[in-house]
C-alpha cells in the first residue's frame, strides 16, 4: 500500500515510461475537459441550446473506439512509442483548430475527429507502462495512470479559473495545443515497451491478426465493453455536466466553478491512488464493488448540498469513489489481454463502453431541462443507479489479478 516505496522501486527507464504515459492521459483529458467549462458560452455565441452544444460531447466520445482501434492497431504493429507520439501531436492539433471554429457545424466535426485521436492514446499509454513495469507495481500505476484524468480536468479547472475571464473559450482552445510539447520528451527519454520488443521478432515472420488472436475471447470483448459502458457512464455522468450545473442551477462565478472542480479532481486523484494501490491486496475486482457502494452515501451532498462547503464536500467523497473505481481500471483491462492485441483490446473495450454512453451529457441535459433545469435530482438519480449498476456487473466478471505477460518484465534496478 505505500505508493511512494513501490515507485521508488522503479529503475529510471521504468519511471520515465510511467511519467509520459501518466502525460499523455492528463494532457489528453485536459483538451476534452476544457469543453465542459464554456458550454453555456460557447452556445450563447453560435446562439443556440446548451443541449445542442453538449452534443458535442457525445460525438467525441462515440469517436473514441475508432481511434482507440485504429492507433491500437498501429501500435500492435508497428510499437507503442512512434505510435503515442503520431496520436498526441494529432489531438493536440485538433484541440486548437477548436477555437478557430466558424459556427456550431464546425465546432461538432473538429470534436469528432478529436475523439478520434483521443480514443487511440489511452490504450497505447496504458499498454506501454504496464509491459515495461514490474506485476508487483502494476495496481499502484494503474491508479497513477488512470488519475492522469483527474489531474486534465484540473489542470482545466486551473486555465478556467486563471485564463477564462481574459481570453474566453476561444483562448482556452488554444492553450490546448500545449501538449504537442510532450512528444519531444517522448522521443528523447522514454524507451519502447519490453514485452513488444521481445515478442517483435516472432510476430514479423507470423504475427496473427486480431480476429485470430481472438478466438474464443469474443464473449470477454463483449463483457469488457459492458463493463466500460458502466465505467463511462459513472465518470461522465458526475463529471461533464458538474460545471454547468454549478452555473446554471446554482449561478456560481468563476472562481466558484473552478474551486469546485478543484475540489472534485483533488478526490479524484485520492481516490485512484488508493483504490489502485488496494487493488494489489484485494483484488481488482473487490476493489472496484467497494468504491462504486461507497459512492451512493456521498450523492445527496454531492448533488444536493445547499452551500458551496457542503457541495465541496460531496464532490471529493463521491470523485474519491468514482476515480477509486476508476483507478484499477487499467491494470484490470490489461491483464485480461492478450501479449499480441495488448494495445488494441484494453483500449478498444474501453472506447467501446464510450461508444455505448457516448449520449450521457446530452440525456442528463434534456432531463434536467424536463424537471425545469433540475441537474441536481437529473445527475443524483442517474449516478445512483449507474453506481449500482457497476458493482453488479464487476461482480460476475473475470479477473486475472498478477497475470504473467508473455515476456518477463524487467526487474527493477
Amino acid at each position: 500500500m505505500n505508493f511512494l516505496a513501490v515507485l521508488r522501486e522503479l529503475d529510471t527507464r521504468q519511471r520515465k515510461v510511467v511519467f509520459a504515459s501518466f502525460l499523455g492521459w492528463t494532457l489528453d483529458a485536459f483538451d476534452y475537459f476544457l469543453l465542459v467549462f464554456v458550454i453555456p458560452e460557447v452556445a450563447r455565441e453560435f446562439e443556440v441550446g446548451k443541449t445542442e452544444v453538449a452534443f458535442s460531447l457525445m460525438l467525441t466520445l462515440a469517436m473514441r473506439p475508432l481511434g482507440a482501434w485504429l492507433f491500437g492497431r498501429l501500435a500492435d504493429r508497428y510499437g507503442r512509442r512512434p505510435v503515442l507520439m503520431i496520436d498526441i501531436v494529432l489531438f493536440a492539433v485538433l484541440e486548437a483548430a477548436s477555437a478557430f471554429a466558424p459556427s456550431l457545424t464546425a465546432l461538432l466535426v473538429i470534436r469528432a475527429l478529436f475523439g478520434i485521436a483521443m480514443g487511440g492514446e489511452w490504450g497505447i499509454g496504458a499498454s506501454l507502462a504496464m509491459e515495461s513495469i514490474p506485476p508487483k507495481a502494476r495496481g499502484v500505476v494503474s491508479g497513477l495512470l488512470q488519475e492522469g484524468y483527474a489531474c486534465g480536468y484540473l489542470l482545466g479547472g486551473l486555465v478556467y479559473l486563471l485564463l477564462f475571464d481574459h481570453i474566453g473559450w476561444r483562448g482556452m482552445f488554444v492553450v490546448g495545443a500545449l501538449p504537442a510539447l510532450l512528444v519531444l520528451y517522448i522521443r528523447r527519454h522514454v524507451p519502447e515497451s519490453p514485452v513488444w520488443t521481445a515478442t517483435r521478432s516472432a510476430a514479423e515472420s507470423a504475427r496473427p491478426g486480431f480476429a485470430e488472436t481472438m478466438r474464443g475471447r469474443w464473449g470477454l470483448f463483449a463483457y469488457l465493453v459492458v463493463l466500460m459502458m458502466c465505467f463511462n457512464l459513472f465518470s461522465h455522468g458526475s463529471q461533464d455536466l458538474y460545471p454547468t450545473f454549478l452555473k446554471e442551477q446554482h449561478h456560481f462565478d468563476t472562481r466558484t466553478v473552478a474551486w469546485l472542480t478543484i475540489t472534485l479532481n483533488l478526490g479524484a486523484i485520492v481516490g485512484g491512488l488508493f483504490f489502485g494501490s488496494w487493488s494489489e491486496q484485494v483484488g481488482r475486482r473487490r476493489a472496484i464493488v467497494t468504491a462504486a457502494l461507497l459512492a451512493l452515501p456521498a450523492i445527496p451532498l454531492w448533488a444536493f448540498g445547499g452551500s458551496v462547503v457542503l457541495l465541496g464536500v460531496g464532490v471529493f467523497l463521491l470523485q474519491v469513489m468514482v476515480q477509486g473505481a476508476w483507478g484499477v481500471v487499467p491494470v484490470h483491462l490489461n491483464e485480461l489481454s492478450p501479449d499480441a492485441v495488448r494495445a488494441t483490446l484494453p483500449g478498444f473495450a474501453y472506447q467501446g463502453g464510450n461508444l455505448l454512453a457516448s449520449a450521457t451529457a446530452p440525456f442528463l441535459n434534456w432531463f434536467a431541462d424536463q424537471r425545469g433545469g433540475d441537474y441536481a435530482f437529473a445527475m443524483a438519480s442517474f449516478i445512483a443507479v449507474v453506481a449500482v449498476l457497476l458493482a453488479l456487473v464487476t461482480a460476475f466478471g473475470p479477473e486475472a489479478h498478477g497475470a504473467r505477460f508473455a515476456a518477463a518484465t524487467p526487474a527493477a534496478e
